[in-house]
Formats: C-alpha cells, sequence, structure tokens
C-alpha cells in the first residue's frame, strides 16, 4: 500500500504551489496566485486528515514494503509515478514532474512537531551569501572562490527537539591576589589565597538538539541561533517546495547535548559572579539538571554542496537568519606568507623599540625581536586558520539563559593562607661568587604562612 501523498494545487488553475520564503505565503508556480497559509490549510485539511488516517493504520499493522523495511512508496498526485523514501521523509519533490508533495501519514506514527520558523531566505540567497561568505578570507586558495561550484541545493526543515528547565550549580574557587615589592636585594611577591563558593541556579529556555542522523550535529550547532519570535504553530503547508524529515534521534537520546551545554553555562554563570580577585581557577563543580519542557520544532536550513579539487564541501545557512557555516580549505602558500610578513613587521618594529633602549642594535636583541615576532605571527595565524574552520560542537548555551534565569544563592569568600616569594635580583655593582645566581645564597625561594 501506497502512502497518501497531498500535492499542494492552486485553487485557480491547478497548477502546484510553494511556500514562498520572501512573500511568506504560497504562490501558484503557473498563475503566480498568492494564498495565506490558513487559506490554504483550510482548502487541504481533509486531504491531510486522510493522510493521517492512512498512515495511522500502516503503523498500526506495521506492513512492509518489498524495497525493504526501512523504504516508503507513494503515487505523485500530479503525474501518478510511484516514488520511493525513506521511512524520515515528510516533503519532497517529484524527480518526474517537479510537483511538491507532503506526505502528512509520516507523522502518524510519531509526535507531530509543535512548532516550524518558515523559510526566509530565497534559494538565490542563499548562493549570494555563499559567495559572500568566501570573502574576506585570506588563507582562502584564490582558485577555491573561482573554480568551486554550487553542485546541490537543497532548503531542508530540520527536525529540532527544544529543551526548557533550569541547571543548579555549585562550584569551588580559588581566588588569590598578589603584590610584589623589593625588600633589600630581593623581590618579594606574597599572595594571599581564598576558598570561593559559588552556588545558584539558572534556568534556560528551547536549548535545540537537532534530531536527525541526516545532519552533523557539529554543522546544525553552528547555524544558532534561530529567532524564536519567528515560531509558528506547525502546519503542513509551509513545507511545499522544501524538503523535511521527521525526526530519527529520540528526544532522550539529545538530552546529554542540552545538558552538558546548560551545565557549562550555568557554571561560567556563578563564575562571573566572583570579583576583587587577581587570578581565579576552578577547583571543582557539582550541577544538577532539572528538565522542564521538551519542544519540537522544525526550523529552515539551505544544504549547498560544492566540489572543488575532487573534493566535496557542504555548507549550511540558516534559513531565517541567513547565518552561513562551513569549512574552508587553507592554502600552505598564503598561510606561510602571511606567517613570514607578521613575523617580520613585529620583529623590525620591536628590535627598533629595543635598539633606541640599548642604543645599538645587538645580536641579543635580534633574537628577542624575532622570537617575539615569530610568536605574534603564530597567534596571528591560529586565529585566521580558526576563521577558516568555524564548524564546532556547542558547548555552551548561554543564548538560551531566560531573562533574569540567574539567581545566586550561595557566595562564600575565606582566606585561607598567604604564600611568599623571595628572588634575589642582580645588582650591577655586585659581582663575585655570592651574586645572586641560582645556585648562590638567597637564591629563588618561597614559603608559606
Amino acid at each position: 500500500m501506497s502512502e497518501q501523498a497531498t500535492s499542494y494545487t492552486c485553487p485557480n488553475c491547478g497548477g502546484s504551489m510553494h511556500y514562498d520564503a520572501a512573500l511568506g505565503k504560497l504562490k501558484c508556480d503557473y498563475c503566480d496566485s498568492v494564498f495565506s497559509v490558513e487559506e490554504v490549510k483550510k482548502a487541504f485539511a481533509e486531504k491531510n486528515q486522510k493522510g493521517e488516517e492512512q498512515g495511522a493504520k500502516r503503523a498500526q499493522s506495521a506492513e512492509k514494503e518489498d524495497w525493504g523495511g526501512n523504504v516508503r512508496t507513494f503515487h505523485c498526485p500530479n503525474c501518478g509515478a510511484e516514488l520511493v523514501t525513506d521511512e524520515t521523509t515528510v516533503s519532497m519533490t517529484c524527480p518526474y514532474c517537479g510537483n511538491p508533495a507532503v506526505l502528512a501519514g509520516k507523522f502518524a506514527d510519531v509526535r507531530k512537531p509543535d512548532y516550524v520558523i518558515p523559510f526566509r531566505i530565497q534559494k538565490e540567497q542563499a548562493v549570494e551569501k555563499l559567495k559572500q561568505y568566501y570573502r574576506d578570507k585570506k588563507l582562502l586558495p584564490g582558485s577555491f572562490a573561482r573554480d568551486n561550484q554550487v553542485k546541490k541545493i537543497q532548503g531542508v526543515y530540520v527536525p529540532y527537539w527544544l529543551f526548557s528547565g533550569s541547571v543548579y550549580a555549585d562550584v569551588a574557587f580559588e581566588g588569590t591576589n598578589s603584590e610584589t615589592h623589593r625588600e633589600g636585594d630581593f623581590e618579594v611577591t606574597r599572595t594571599r589565597h581564598y576558598d570561593v563558593r559559588r552556588a545558584g541556579t539558572v534556568a534556560f529556555s528551547r536549548i535545540p538538539a537537532d534530531g536527525s542522523t541526516r545532519m552533523a550535529d557539529d554543522l546544525m550547532d553552528s547555524v544558532e541561533p534561530y529567532d524564536y519570535g519567528k515560531l509558528c504553530p506547525f502546519a503542513y503547508e509551509y513545507l511545499p517546495g522544501y524538503a523535511a524529515d521527521k525526526y530519527d534521534v529520540e528526544a532522550k537520546d539529545c538530552e546529554a547535548r542540552a545538558d552538558m551545554r546548560a551545565a557549562n553555562t550555568a557554571v561560567e554563570a556563578m563564575r562571573s559572579t566572583v570579583t576583587g580577585y587577581g587570578a581565579v581557577a576552578e577547583r571543582g563543580r557539582r550541577t544538577t539538571v532539572h528538565r522542564e519542557k521538551t519542544e519540537y520544532a522544525m526550523m529552515p536550513v539551505w544544504m549547498l554542496h560544492t566540489k572543488w579539487n575532487g573534493k566535496d564541501f557542504c555548507f549550511a545557512m540558516n534559513g531565517e537568519t541567513g547565518k552561513m557555516t562551513g569549512n574552508l580549505p587553507v592554502s600552505p602558500g598564503r598561510a606561510a606568507a602571511w606567517f613570514a610578513g607578521i613575523m617580520a613587521v613585529w620583529a623590525v618594529l620591536l628590535l627598533l623599540v629595543l635598539s633606541l633602549i640599548d642604543g645599538e642594535v645587538t645580536t641579543g636583541n635580534l633574537l628577542i625581536a624575532l622570537l617575539c615576532g615569530g610568536v605574534a605571527a603564530t597567534v596571528t595565524i591560529g586565529a585566521m586558520v580558526r576563521q577558516m574552520k568555524p564548524v564546532q560542537t556547542a558547548t555552551r548555551a548561554a543564548g538560551y539563559v531566560r531573562e533574569g534565569g540567574v539567581r545566586l544563592e550561595v557566595s562564600q569568600d575565606r582566606y585561607t593562607h598567604t604564600t611568599e616569594t623571595r628572588i634575589r635580583v642582580e645588582s650591577p655593582d655586585r659581582e663575585g661568587p655570592h651574586g645572586g645566581g641560582p645556585g648562590g645564597p638567597g637564591g629563588p625561594g618561597g614559603h608559606r604562612r
């Protein structure tokens, strides 16, 4: 038995319709008639209901197709072609006639989405955004932007679980304050140590985690955040013209990702309340996650696939905000040239300063200038490379802390002890066997009191 598919056809001319991201409405591909989501929802309510009922019967009978247990078939309502899809596909386009089709029955045996954020960015805009993404990337091979071509672009509604709740964080820190002064031939540093404890609750709202194995978690994390102000109650009428998958990863299997992000952010919130110290180090933490609500939403993502030098590159763009992400190749030649240039500039500037101080250019000054220039170049190139590789698994959830959601409940600071370090300072007028070298009397040392 094939799935019941709904084809959203124009009430005026019978042509196929798609959801137009620019208009925020459904538009006919032939006569350009435009209809609101509510208008189309009412017109096709019966067809969608039949699809859901058929899907429910299918789920109860657990019928398997001859194609295999993980695939389903449906007939295109427009041209009649029999098409094969997997279990997660909810919306697709017929490859024969180009007609968008929605399989409402796919939600019959699983939870139906609570919300959807409609596409706002159009396909042409997504391609242009990708070109802009290449700009100002100093380490990008010159031929990449010139020869790299988009081979496939697809708008996809990705299933997301949204987790709301709170985290109780109890964190121990060590705070220190140091002061240094001169005592005769010694430089003395005294450091006061404190045991610091902060504990409190941080409330979060809708931390997202994608529920599709087709989508790389780090790529989906990297297109965040979504504008939750654009969340709409779910309706099939937003899907025509785009691919859509139902979740194949259960909410319980995504909880650990959201919990980790929330816990890390709660600890950081406690750390932000520790002030008045020259240095602070975390000594231990205890976090407890309290989940309140889990929601299910479909989020818009443009997936762009390109090819360069025989390698495939995948980029993702938030279909609502336009945020683009994806890792780019690094040109070794350009990286080396930038490293040499940065190192030379820093080395020359530092050498000039040192030569003005000493009145001459010495070998020691030259070595110091080259070393510092190399460090500056390494740090700068590292930052430039990270700009080329922005796709990362999210470990924080600061953007999802509720307004006024941080509540500090315990704040304790207790002085514990003082440590002292004494270092003999070389004096130009004192030389000899006891002149302050590491092995002589009064060398580096310290004690606690």
